[in-house]
């Protein structure tokens, strides 16, 4: 791996005048660039639930004829990147499963950190799996929780209560639309508000996308039910430390996106500004490496004082790098998706600014790319500090061994990937490139700090 895995990427909808199906197809569109596998869509029509879902993007998954047999006054969708289990079609949610109590379809975003003991009380209860995803096994507690408590709402509760790491929750049933969010706020969800249409999605862009007004951030560890257009807010689980994942300001997050009281092209250019402060260096030319690094570039410049240009075009048709299932194809992926502008770059000295760096593969091709292209110096600034140990609440940052910053210095991985000079963002800097979010963050990927107990994983990495 290269570059950072995605997230996935949540939305959901009750609406009884709209189309539902369709408001959530293009609010999948708006959160293509947090999972490229699969996509997909269920809806509660007459208490009985329908889908359609399948590996892809979501405008090669969907299309009218589909749409059009989705009809229902609620729906939720999901695109996939797979931190968990295969990319295989059984695998791309909603994952829709029938029980005594009827139909439930579930859509989440994250990793379970205690997916493998779950699962192995449930097999040893007779239950069978379909799929690799730690999806069905919150969708399988939370069905065994319903058939001895009230209410759908109730059994996610006591559901959540057993889960450990990250996850936002879509969950329908026959009744009601229900949200919720891990008490430790790993995940972003939010609530929108459409004319009666309530929605809820893990990003703003996606309300932006289908004209809704955002109404605020789902809290950490709340639940959301809405039942006959009526929305009721539990918050229990609410109130204990939170821990955003801060990687969603700096990468995953499109920068329109506003995220507990940021704007993340924002909390980006600030990154930019504090590494110009902490690692000046005489350049000609500031240039971003697209998307997450366009806004830390323009960050830098301001800063510096130093011109930023367009340094690289973007195939915009060409999925991100770290997509691609093999090492190979992620490279041939890199040629397709980026060029170089000569005219820009030759003869100067470039500061290349990116959001991260995990083995170096990727950074070392695109400094090469740039010296071909005639830059004369070529210093690299990351908006971002080391990778140093792995994350497992749903980024798929790779095992230690192969964290190019755990067995190589700042110096000898700028060798490495033979640019001029490299500096990492400070871990002080981080925290400080958010100042009116209201949460605290998770930075475990960069100091092992972690928010929940997971020495049972670092033994298994």
């Amino acid at each position: 791996m290269s570059k950072l895995h995605e997230e996935c990427g949540v939305f959901g909808i009750w609406d009884p005048e709209g189309n539902p199906a369709n408001t959530t197809y293009y609010g999948l569109v708006a959160l293509q660039h947090r999972g490229q596998e699969g996509a997909g869509i269920a809806v509660n029509r007459d208490r009985e639930i329908y889908q359609y879902k399948d590996t892809g993007l979501a405008n090669e998954v969907f299309n009218e004829e589909n749409l059009s047999k989705l009809k229902g006054r609620m729906a939720i969708g999901h695109v996939r990147y797979s931190t968990a289990g295969g990319s295989a079609r059984e695998n791309v949610q909603p994952l829709v499963l029938r029980y005594i109590k009827g139909t439930l379809a579930i859509s989440h975003n994250g990793n379970i950190t205690n997916t493998a003991q779950l699962k192995k009380e449930l097999e040893h209860n007779g239950a069978i799996f379909q799929t690799t995803a730690d999806t069905e096994v919150i969708a399988y507690l939370i069905a065994r929780e319903r058939i001895s408590c009230g209410s759908i709402e109730a059994a996610v509760k006591n559901t959540m209560k057993k889960l450990k790491g990250a996850f936002t929750l879509l969950v329908m049933s026959p009744n009601k639309l229900i949200a919720a969010r891990d008490p430790w706020g790993f995940r972003p969800l939010c609530i929108g508000k459409r004319d009666k249409a309530i929605v809820f999605s893990s990003e703003t862009c996606a309300l932006d996308s289908i004209d809704a007004e955002f109404v605020r951030d789902v809290k950490p560890g709340e639940i959301i039910t809405i039942e006959d257009g009526e929305m009721r807010c539990d918050t229990e689980l609410c109130g204990g430390k939170s821990s955003l994942c801060i990687f969603e300001h700096i990468y995953f997050a499109r920068p329109d996106s506003f995220i507990d009281g940021e704007v993340v092209h924002e909390c980006r250019k600030r990154a930019g500004a504090f590494l110009a402060q902490q690692a000046p260096v005489d350049a000609d030319i500031v240039i971003g490496v697209p998307d997450s690094g366009l806004s830390a570039a323009q960050g830098y410049a301001e800063y510096s004082g130093i011109p930023e240009d367009t340094g690289f075009i973007k195939n915009k048709y060409i999925a991100r790098t770290f997509i691609k299932p093999t090492q190979d194809s992620r490279e041939t992926a890199v040629k397709m998706k980026l060029n170089v502008l000569k005219s820009v770059v030759a003869g100067k000295r470039v500061i290349m600014v990116d959001d991260s760096i995990v083995r170096g593969t990727t950074s070392g091709r695109i400094v090469k790319m740039l010296r071909d292209a005639g830059a004369t110096e070529v210093h690299v600034r990351i908006s971002s500090p080391a990778f140093t140990w792995p994350c497992f609440f749903g980024v798929d940052i790779p095992n230690r061994s192969q964290l190019i910053a755990n067995s190589h210095s700042v110096e000898e991985t700028a060798k490495i990937i033979n640019a001029d000079s490299l500096e990492y963002l400070s871990l002080e800097n981080l925290h400080k490139i958010a100042p009116a979010s209201t949460l605290g963050f998770c930075d475990a990927c960069f100091t092992g700090n972690y928010p929940v107990d997971v020495e049972h994983l670092l033994k298994e990495d």
